[in-house]
């Protein structure tokens, strides 16, 4: 199948104001359609959830279509979906509430090439109970953490593995099955970071083998919110704080307050919108999880083919170190110089309209084992609206940078 960039480009009005996105990882562009869905929510009739009023009925449509929609992006069960503020307020309280049923001694593993929203939680869950955190090294001359890594930590008082599927800062993806299933056999629950993921592959719950798969759509062309995706039945056991009269349903025990609805549609539009990115020869009635498997496969593809570009251009500049070096990774390079402070190539490049930021990124632990400091490195990471001329341009500016 052909990739029409320029069909898929058409979809980003933030894209017409000429700059070149490098810094999806962050956070990426919207397309149209999520903004549509999301202005359509506004001004429609809305109420709180029910099923008597035609407001009543248009919430709780858009809650269980966003369920539903995500639990095809993820290979998991609608019932088994939670929305929040963000995967970091998730994760704060999914540690409050499984830390409740932890002992002093408990232990509890954290990666040190995770993002802190998959560490901090879990230490400040730990002291909070007395139980040992203990921690996960990566190689930081290769950027692999590998399943050893994880299992020379584990003991039979470890109670949680949270892991990363991908780093959102040099792109290193572990083998998240063969770490969860090290954990399954310590008697452990596995929490896993999708954040960076989520945007660059397909996912199924299952075949990660994740007890827990926390995401946020904002870095997969949707609106700013959360997603927990976990067993209906594993959640059935837990109980987190809430309010006394709010329900005690699954999944809704989990979500403090009245959902954002307005988001929760755009999360639906930007599920759509991926699984058109795929062949038009898959057959429709074959289901959005088909789909999106396919568009995930060819968004991948286009992306690699742009990142191997990237790193080619890089290889061929002074005084350059790229330290995404893991054999399987997203499309997502960390770059220092010799020389030069990352932050005035940051600021060089979006003189010249190329986003390309500069920063730890909130994997203030894995920057730091790289040996980079808090300061961390330019990171480079691409998305499917990405296109070869945002390419030259970026090599062209980091050539200028360099010179």
């Amino acid at each position: 199948m052909r990739y029409d960039i320029q069909a898929i480009r058409d979809h980003f009005p933030a894209l017409r104001a000429g700059y070149s996105h490098f810094d999806g990882p962050g956070g990426s562009q919207v397309p149209d359609v999520v903004a549509d869905a999301v202005a359509r929510t506004l001004v429609s009739p809305l109420a709180n959830r029910g099923r008597v009023t035609a407001a009543e009925r248009t919430a709780d449509d858009i809650v269980t279509g966003a369920r539903q929609a995500m639990a095809d992006l993820l290979g998991s069960d609608p019932g088994g979906i939670v929305f929040g503020r963000s995967m970091t307020q998730l994760t704060y309280d999914m540690a409050r509430t499984l830390a409740a049923t932890w002992r002093p001694g408990d232990e509890v593993v954290v990666t040190r090439l995770d993002h802190d929203a998959n560490i901090r939680p879990w230490v400040h869950a730990a002291e909070a109970v007395g139980a040992v955190v203990r921690w996960a090294d990566f190689d930081p001359a290769t950027g692999e953490l590998t399943a050893e890594d994880l299992a020379a930590v584990l003991s039979p008082r470890t109670r949680l593995v949270a892991v990363t599927a991908a780093s959102n800062l040099i792109g290193t993806c572990p083998p998240v099955r063969a770490i969860t299933d090290l954990a399954h056999e310590a008697g452990a629950l596995a929490y896993v970071d999708g954040v960076h993921f989520t945007a660059h592959a397909a996912v199924h719950l299952e075949a990660l083998g994740a007890d827990f798969y926390a995401c946020s759509p904002y870095k997969f062309l949707g609106p700013h919110c959360g997603v927990l995706a976990a067993a209906p039945e594993l959640l059935a056991d837990l109980r987190p704080q809430k309010l006394l009269p709010s329900t005690d349903a699954v999944p809704e025990r989990f979500e403090l307050g009245t959902l954002p609805y307005e988001l929760l549609a755009g999360t639906t539009a930007a599920v759509d919108f991926l699984a058109s990115l795929g062949p038009s020869n898959v057959d429709p009635a074959a289901g959005r999880r088909e789909q999106l498997a396919c568009a995930m496969s060819v968004v991948g593809k286009h992306e690699d083919r742009l990142r191997a570009r990237i790193e080619e251009g890089l290889a061929a500049l002074p005084r350059v170190t790229v330290y995404s070096r893991a054999a399987h990774r997203t499309p997502t390079l960390l770059v220092g110089f010799a020389d030069r402070e990352p932050g005035a190539a940051y600021e060089f490049l979006a003189g010249r309209g190329v986003n390309a930021p500069a920063s730890s990124f909130y994997a203030l632990e894995a920057s730091r084992r790289l040996g980079l400091g808090d300061g961390g490195a330019l990171r480079i990471g691409l998305a499917p609206y990405n296109d070869d001329d945002d390419v030259d341009r970026l090599l062209e500016g980091l050539r200028a940078f360099l010179a």
